[in-house]
């Protein structure tokens, strides 16, 4: 028999065998580009860093000008405030008269040991004792920088500059301390040009506090790296680097140190946008080989197509159309194809030519076969069918009842055998049998003779199509013939009901069926098992339905069970399929032997 052919990979494909080795040939070349393109991206990251120091310094230089003013303020109010803290309109005129300069102080305040400023730029009583800020102020006794997310006056988020005030002894007395708004500091008023829109500077003290910021306060994810903390950040000189941000972006990071030690500001800009020129340029480098390969691969196998693969593909499709039985061969158009290739679609087709000649040779005479087996059969059937008539004219001839009774199962048996051969006939290819036809065909054929208005009864049939060779068919169909003709004889129900007889064929498994038959009696009836008592006791002769039922079984390879029960009897028989490759292999032999010469 011919093989199944395995599935169709791509790996198998002459098409992708070439294209593969292509790319192999040219992977060299695009390994040297993409070296020197990712040796071009890494000094244009270089740049990028570089660039934004410079755009980060420019970005905090009004923030520090603000900062360094607002220390410097906080240095001459500690100075000039010991001689007025006894007088406190005084020192809340000196306050105000500062706050007058300009809005960018929204609260000037001095905060004496114990919390409570009464001097402040406000002209109200503030209580600073349970502030963290004023705590930590008071125990570093230097400049300090703190960030308050609400503040006294303004109610917004306020950078506080706070200084510690001394007496002429060098007493502390306490600190003085600057409110500066946030929203005055996120935008440098010293550069003359707009801020780049990309770019993202905050500042932050040595804790890791941030204290400005050029957008909101709750947004900075994308402005601080995921991988360090801000305390780690606190360096003496200017850094630059590339990492990916608390949400989950690769930017490109500058720290630059405002007050060494004391102030930083760190700036950031996504590390593909640093300007679209440099977001363009960053991809091209790797990119630019990376095409320049693929569009090689795409023109060589352009080449390979047009002059291989396209004419071995035409050729390949006629063969496996061939191979799949199609007879249309057709034309091949080979003429742009090379030299070899063209001999070798001319051989094909001169092998082809020869092979429909032989088939149709072949054909001709399994045909002749076919038919002169079909006409076996059909004369056989016909014989039989003749005997049966025969046998009914000798029926009504005859009047022992026994006789007759002997006959009629005969006559049974006859139309069953010409029913199986009807059936070989009329079955396609004379190697199997439709098993749900044949015995359906059978069954009805039995239970219309058997029929009449003093022995009524319903008859039910489920049939698998379970294909059978004929030589499983034939014994087959003999022992459902017995068996039915046996049911009908012994079915039987209470009066003014029909008895009823059920017969069915299951597959159980992929080789293995089962036949089932089960029959109503009535309990007072004389059940099936006293007649098979006294067959075995040897007083009854005449069971002869069940002899032919048990050499049937054996025949098909079946073992038989019977169950007896009050009010039915069934019978079932378990055998394994026989493979459709006998059948095809008897008929392989059969054609053999008729084509084999005649001396």
């Amino acid at each position: 028999m011919t093989e199944v052919q395995p599935r169709r990979r791509l790996r198998d494909l002459l098409g992708f065998r070439l294209a593969f080795v292509l790319a192999v040939v040219l992977l060299p070349l695009t390994l040297i580009s993409v070296l020197k393109s990712m040796a071009v991206l890494e000094e244009s990251r270089a740049r990028s860093e570089a660039a934004l120091t410079g755009e980060t310094m420019r970005a905090t230089s009004g923030e520090l000008r603000l900062i360094q003013e607002a220390r410097g303020a906080a240095t001459v109010l500690a100075g000039s405030l010991p001689r007025m803290t006894g007088d406190l309109d005084a020192c809340s005129q000196a306050l105000r008269g500062m706050m007058e300069g300009g809005e960018r102080y929204s609260l000037i305040a001095f905060v004496p040991v114990d919390g409570i400023s009464r001097c402040n730029s406000a002209g109200r009583e503030f209580d600073f004792s349970g502030d963290p800020l004023h705590e930590r102020a008071s125990q570093e006794l230097q400049t300090s920088f703190a960030v308050k997310p609400v503040g006294l006056v303004s109610g917004a988020s306020v950078l506080v500059v706070s200084h510690p005030v001394f007496d002429e002894g060098g007493a502390y007395l306490g600190l003085v301390s600057l409110s500066i708004p946030h929203s005055g500091l996120r935008v440098a008023p010293d550069r003359g040009d707009a801020p780049d829109p990309m770019l993202t500077v905050l500042t932050f003290d040595p804790a890791g506090n941030v204290l400005t910021a050029s957008r909101q306060l709750d947004s900075l994810e994308e402005a601080v790296p995921a991988d360090r903390a801000l305390q780690a950040l606190t360096v003496e000189v200017a850094q630059s680097f590339t990492a990916v941000s608390a949400a989950g972006q690769r930017r490109a990071f500058s720290v630059v140190p405002l007050v060494p030690g004391e102030l930083f500001a760190l700036g950031s800009w996504p590390f593909e946008g640093a300007g679209t020129v440099i977001g363009f340029f960053n991809k091209i480098p790797v990119l630019f080989p990376i095409l320049m390969w693929l569009a090689s691969l795409v023109v060589a196998w352009l080449a390979v197509e047009r002059l291989v693969t396209r004419n071995v593909r035409r050729l390949s499709a006629s063969l496996v159309s061939f191979a799949g039985g199609s007879r249309l061969v057709g034309d091949i158009d080979m003429r742009d194809a090379p030299l070899e290739l063209r001999e070798m679609a001319e051989a094909y087709d001169m092998m082809t030519e020869n092979i429909l000649q032989d088939e149709a040779q072949l054909e001709d005479m399994v045909h002749q076969k076919e038919v002169l087996l079909r006409e076996v059969h059909h004369r056989v059937k016909n014989n039989l069918q003749l005997i049966a008539s025969i046998m009914n004219m000798q029926m009504r001839r005859t009047r022992s009842a026994e006789a007759k009774t002997i006959m009629k199962g005969l006559q049974d048996r006859v139309m069953s055998l010409a029913t199986i051969h009807r059936e070989l006939y009329q079955t396609a290819g004379l190697t199997d049998i439709h098993s749900d036809e044949l015995l359906s065909t059978i069954v009805g054929q039995i239970a219309n003779l058997a029929d009449g208005p003093d022995h009524r009864f319903s008859l039910k049939t489920d049939f698998d199509d379970i294909r059978l060779t004929p030589d499983q068919a034939v014994p087959l169909a003999l022992l459902v013939a017995e068996a039915m003709t046996n049911a009908i004889k012994y079915a039987s129900a209470p009066e003014g009901e029909a008895a009823e007889i059920r017969v069915a064929l299951k597959r159980t498994g992929d080789e293995e069926a089962e036949l089932r038959l089960r029959n109503t009696v009535d309990p007072r009836a004389t059940s099936m098992d006293e007649e098979v008592a006294a067959i075995d006791d040897g007083q009854d002769k005449s069971g002869l339905g069940l002899q032919l039922v048990s050499a049937f079984s054996m025949q098909i390879g079946g073992q038989v069970e019977r169950e007896d029960g009050d009010a039915s009897h069934s019978l079932t028989i378990a055998f394994r399929l026989a493979p459709l490759a006998d059948g095809e292999e008897r008929n392989c032999r059969a054609e053999a032997e008729a084509a084999e010469p005649v001396e």
